[in-house]
C-alpha cells in the first residue's frame, strides 16, 4: 500500500510522538468514560425514586393514606398513577446538595483532564504531520532535482506541480486527521461497547442496528466516489497545464485575439473537474442527514426499550441516561472511522501518484567510480546517434567532431535538425543512445554529473531568470566573495549599461522568467550567468538571436578576449555569428552534412551556402 510505504518515511521522532499521541488518546477515552459513570451518578443524586408493587389495591391506598398524613387530596394524585400490575410511585425523595457537587465536579474534572489531553494529542498530532510533510516535499523535490528531460517530460510540468502540492496536501490532512480519530474512534467504540453490553442486551442491539445502517450507507456511497477520486487528480493536473500554458503563452494569446479559445479551453477542463466534485460533495453529503437519523433514531429507540424496562423494574433510570451518552459515543466513534474511511481513498490515490515520482529511477545518474578529467575543455562526439523516448527514428545520427581548449565550435542547421540535441547531449541533459560524448578526454557518463556541470557555462535556448535579483540571478552557483566577479560578467555579456540605469543597480529585482526585462536584455543577463563561473567550456544554444548586429559582435568578442582558452559552441541562425568559427558544423535532418571553415563550407557545402545566401550578399559573402 502506496500510504503504507511513505509513513515509513517518518522519522523516529515522530513515531515516539505517536505513542504519546496513542497513551493520550487511551488517556483521554478513560476520561470519557468516567464522566459518563457520574453522569449516573448526579442523575441517581438529583432523583431518587421508590416503586412498590401491591397485589391489592385497598392496602396499597391506605399505605398511601397514612404516609400521606392522612391527606386524601395527595392519596388521590398518587392513587391515579397506578399500574394495572400493582405498581405505584411511593415516593421520590429530595435530592443531596452534596452529592449534586460531588457529582458534577467529578463530571468537571474529568471533562476538563479529557479537553486537556485532547489539545495535547493536537499538538503531537500537528508536529508529527508537519514533520512527515516536510520531509515528503524534500524528498520528491530532490528526486524531481535528479530527473533528466526525460523523466520530466514523462510526468509533464503541470503533473509534477499538483503532485507537489495538492497530492501532499490530501495527505497531510488524512495523517493529520488520522492521528486524531484513527485511534480514537476504535478504542472509544470498544471500550463503549463493552460497557454497554454490560449493562443491558437489548438496548445494545438498538446501537448494533444504528450502526450496520451506516456501514451499509457507507459502503454504497465507496462504490460510487472511490473511482471518482482517481479521475479527480488527473483533472487537477490538466487544470495547472492549461492554466500554466496561458499565463506563460499571454503574449501569443493576446496578440492572435485567441483570449476566448483559452478561456473555452479551461471552461471545459473546469467545469468536468466541478461536476466531479460535485458529484462526490453530494455523495459524501449524505452523511449529514445519515448522522442526524441515526442518532436521533437511537436516542428514541435506547428510550422506548428503556421505558418498557423500566416499567417492568429491570433497568434504572439513571442507567438509561448514561446508556444514552454511550450509545452516541459509539455512534460518533463509527462515524469519525467512516469519515477517515472517506478521506483515505483520496490520500491512497494522492500516495500512489507520489510514489510513481519517488520510485522513478532518473536515467542520468552518476557512475560507481568517477573518472578524472585529462583534458581540460576538450569536446569529442564518436559517432553519436540519440532517439527521444518512444520516437521511431533517431533525432541524431552518427554525428562525429573533436574540439580542443580554446577552439569555437558553431553550429547551423534548418529548424528541427537537432542542433538543441546536440548541445543537450553536452551539458548531459540527455545521454547518447549509441557512441560516446566526452569532456575533458573522458566519457561524460564516467564523470560525476555535478563535474560534467561544474565545467560548463550554459545559455539555454529559452534564457530563464529567476525571481530574485539581478545580483542573484548572475551569481547563480558562484561564490559572491569572489570580488569584481559580478561586474566582470556583466561587462562581458555587455549588461552593464542597462543595469546601471536600473533604479537599485545590480539590486534591482527580476521577475519570475524576467518577464520585467526585455528578450535581449534577458539573454544578456543569462550570457552573464554563464560566464559568471569561469568555466572551461561555453555552450550558447541560440543564446544571440535578440541582440543586435553591433551588441552581438561586442559580446563575442569579449568572450574571446576575457576566455581565450574556454572551448565555444554556439548554435546560431544567423551567418554573421559564425562567421570567425574555428569549425561550423552544418546539421540536415539530424546528420552532419557540412564540417569545416566558413570559407571551406561556401565551397563545399551547398546547405551552408543556401542558408548563407539567404542572409547575405555574394559580394559580403566574397562570392
Amino acid at each position: 500500500m502506496n500510504l503504507l510505504r511513505l509513513l515509513k518515511r517518518m522519522r523516529v521522532r515522530d513515531w515516539f510522538f505517536i505513542l504519546i499521541v496513542v497513551g493520550l488518546t487511551i488517556f483521554q477515552v478513560w476520561c470519557t468514560m468516567k464522566m459518563t459513570d457520574y453522569i449516573s451518578g448526579l442523575v441517581n443524586a438529583i432523583q431518587y425514586v421508590e416503586i412498590h408493587t401491591f397485589p391489592d389495591r385497598a392496602p396499597a391506598v391506605m399505605a398511601i393514606y397514612m404516609q400521606a398524613n392522612q391527606d386524601w387530596n395527595v392519596v388521590k394524585t398518587i392513587a391515579a398513577t397506578m399500574g394495572p400490575d400493582g405498581q405505584i410511585l411511593i415516593n421520590i425523595a429530595d435530592a443531596s446538595t452534596g452529592n449534586i457537587w460531588l457529582n458534577a465536579g467529578l463530571m468537571f474534572l474529568f471533562a476538563f483532564m479529557g479537553v486537556a489531553a485532547q489539545i495535547v494529542i493536537g499538538v503531537f498530532a500537528s508536529a508529527v504531520t508537519a514533520s512527515f510533510v516536510t520531509k515528503i516535499r524534500k524528498d520528491f523535490y530532490d528526486k524531481v532535482s535528479s530527473f533528466s528531460l526525460e523523466e520530466i517530460n514523462r510526468f509533464s510540468t503541470a503533473s509534477l506541480v499538483t503532485r507537489s502540492t495538492n497530492d501532499i496536501e490530501q495527505i497531510q490532512w488524512t495523517v493529520l486527521f488520522g492521528l486524531r480519530m484513527l485511534f480514537s474512534a476504535p478504542v472509544t467504540a470498544i471500550w463503549a461497547s463493552i460497557k454497554i453490553q454490560a449493562v443491558s442486551m437489548e438496548l445494545t442491539w438498538v446501537t448494533i442496528i444504528a450502526i450496520l445502517f451506516i456501514l451499509v450507507i457507507l459502503v454504497v456511497v465507496m462504490i460510487f466516489v472511490f473511482p471518482k477520486f482517481k479521475i479527480s487528480q488527473t483533472l487537477v493536473d490538466r487544470l495547472n497545464g492549461i492554466t500554466r500554458e496561458s499565463i506563460l503563452g499571454v503574449r501569443v494569446v493576446r496578440a492572435y485575439n485567441a483570449e476566448s479559445y483559452q478561456e473555452e479551453k479551461f471552461d471545459k477542463a473546469n467545469t468536468a473537474f466541478t461536476k466531479l466534485n460535485l458529484f462526490t460533495s453530494r455523495m459524501v453529503a449524505l452523511f449529514n442527514p445519515v448522522i442526524t437519523i441515526v442518532l436521533d433514531g437511537v436516542t428514541l429507540g435506547i428510550y422506548y426499550v428503556g421505558a418498557r424496562l423500566l416499567k417492568e423494574g429491570n433497568i434504572a433510570y439513571a442507567t438509561i441516561v448514561s446508556f444514552s451518552t454511550l450509545a452516541t459515543m459509539v455512534i460518533m466513534a463509527f462515524m469519525m472511522l467512516l469519515m477517515m474511511f472517506l478521506m483515505i481513498p483520496r490520500a491512497m490515490v494522492s500516495a500512489k501518484r507520489i510514489q510513481e515520482v519517488l520510485r522513478t529511477k532518473p536515467t542520468i545518474v552518476d557512475p560507481e567510480s568517477e573518472v578524472a578529467i585529462s583534458t581540460q575543455g576538450s569536446i569529442v562526439f564518436d559517432h553519436v546517434d540519440f532517439a527521444y523516448p518512444g520516437a521511431k527514428g533517431n533525432t541524431l545520427s552518427d554525428i562525429s567532431f573533436s574540439a580542443k581548449a580554446g577552439d569555437t565550435v558553431a553550429i547551423i542547421g534548418s529548424t528541427g535538425s537537432g542542433k538543441t540535441t546536440l548541445v543537450n547531449l553536452i551539458a548531459r541533459l540527455f545521454d547518447a543512445t549509441s557512441g560516446t560524448v566526452s569532456i575533458g578526454g573522458v566519457n561524460v557518463k564516467d564523470q560525476r554529473l555535478e563535474a560534467v556541470r561544474s565545467q560548463l557555462g550554459f545559455v539555454p535556448q529559452k534564457g530563464m531568470l529567476f525571481s530574485g535579483t539581478v545580483k542573484s540571478n548572475v551569481l547563480l552557483g558562484v561564490d559572491e566573495e569572489i570580488p569584481g566577479r559580478l561586474e566582470e560578467a556583466l561587462s562581458i555579456a555587455c549588461a552593464d549599461e542597462f543595469v546601471a540605469k536600473m533604479e537599485k543597480g545590480v539590486d534591482a529585482a527580476i521577475a519570475s522568467g524576467g518577464t520585467n526585462v526585455s528578450g535581449g536584455q534577458r539573454q544578456r543577463l543569462c550570457i552573464a550567468r554563464a560566464v559568471a563561473p569561469h568555466p572551461s567550456i561555453l555552450v550558447f544554444d541560440d543564446s544571440f538571436s535578440a541582440l543586435d548586429f553591433k551588441t552581438d559582435r561586442k559580446v563575442r568578442k569579449n568572450l574571446a578576449e576575457s576566455f581565450p582558452n574556454a572551448t565555444k559552441v554556439i548554435v546560431a541562425q544567423r551567418v554573421g555569428t559564425i562567421m570567425e568559427a574555428d569549425m561550423i558544423l552544418v546539421l540536415e535532418e539530424g546528420k552532419v552534412v557540412g564540417k569545416g571553415t566558413h570559407q571551406e563550407l561556401l565551397k563545399n557545402c551547398e546547405v551552408y551556402r543556401d542558408i548563407a545566401l539567404s542572409q547575405l550578399s555574394k559580394e559580403e559573402l566574397g562570392l
